[in-house]
């Protein structure tokens, strides 16, 4: 605390005194344990706008005590505000445990997570997201679910979400569909799973069009998840899904997922641990 703090607080209280406290030479309460004085005199030409000459003052034992409480406090605020960045940015629990903590180490291309989360204010301020492309299975949403996860605990507010979705959220009746986008280009961080994985009618892709321009407008980042192939991506069947891509392919840089499936390899580690399970069992 400051002089002027611990001024204030004199005026409505005196130093509480401890059994094992003592009075110093200088006519000051001292702290038995640290040793270090709890009062301290004000300036003489000051003294008389308090009605006394003494205030209270921080031992060490004291601002120990009181750093401590405050870094629970800081602590106990940083968790609450995690957990409700992961609640409102989550569409799915499971995302939580998409974490660089949990990495199997199976992707090659988790670097580029790791240096989109050391280098986050560069990417935010230049508008720069990921298109993370491959066949499925490759590792693409929990490459972007690490992301996710960094970010948030970094209180920094992510939305990981798919356009079935946002598509049935805009159907439904209660939803204003402009705020509800602009809901979207509020999160600092916007991520779309499984791109092009959604109903391709005309009011599908124009509810696509809209979520994308409007998140370009904003000027803020997006990455985006999507089985397509960047040939796919870069020559579109017509003119609706061309400028779709187009916004896509300018705001995010492509990322390919190559190699085998993830999901493919735990099911067949799964089966031999499974025929492992029933060759133990029947030898017995």
């Amino acid at each position: 605390m400051s002089d002027y703090d611990n001024a204030v607080l004199g005026l409505a209280t005196e130093a509480q005194a401890e059994p094992e406290d003592y009075t110093g030479e200088d006519g000051l309460l001292y702290c038995g344990k640290c040793r270090q004085p709890k009062e301290a005199y004000f300036p003489k030409e000051t003294a008389a706008w308090f009605g006394r000459d003494r205030h209270p003052k921080e031992c060490d034992c004291q601002r120990k005590r009181r750093e401590t409480q405050e870094a629970a406090d800081r602590e106990r605020r940083h968790l609450e505000t995690v957990a409700e960045l992961k609640r409102r940015g989550f569409t799915n629990p499971a995302m939580k445990n998409w974490t660089f903590a949990n990495d199997n180490g199976k992707c090659p291309q988790m670097n580029m997570a790791h240096f989109y989360v050391g280098n986050w204010e560069d990417m935010e301020a230049d508008n720069i997201g990921y298109l993370l492309w491959g066949q499925v299975g490759t590792g693409k949403s929990y490459f972007a679910g690490c992301i996710a996860n960094a970010l948030m605990e970094r209180e920094i507010s992510v939305c990981m979400t798919n356009f079935a979705l946002i598509l049935n959220d805009l159907a439904a009746s209660y939803k204003d569909r402009n705020d509800y986008i602009d809901s979207l280009c509020r999160f600092r961080l916007l991520i779309l799973d499984d791109f092009g994985m959604e109903r391709g009618t005309e009011y599908g892709l124009e509810q696509v069009y809209n979520v994308i321009d409007s998140r370009y407008r904003s000027g803020k980042p997006l990455i985006v998840t999507t089985n397509l192939t960047l040939e796919d991506l870069q020559k579109p069947e017509d003119t609706a899904h061309a400028r779709i891509y187009d916004r896509l392919l300018e705001m995010c840089s492509p990322v390919r997922f190559a190699g085998g499936s993830f999901r493919k390899a735990t099911a067949q580690e799964k089966m031999e641990r499974l025929k492992g399970l029933m060759n133990g069992k029947e030898s017995l």
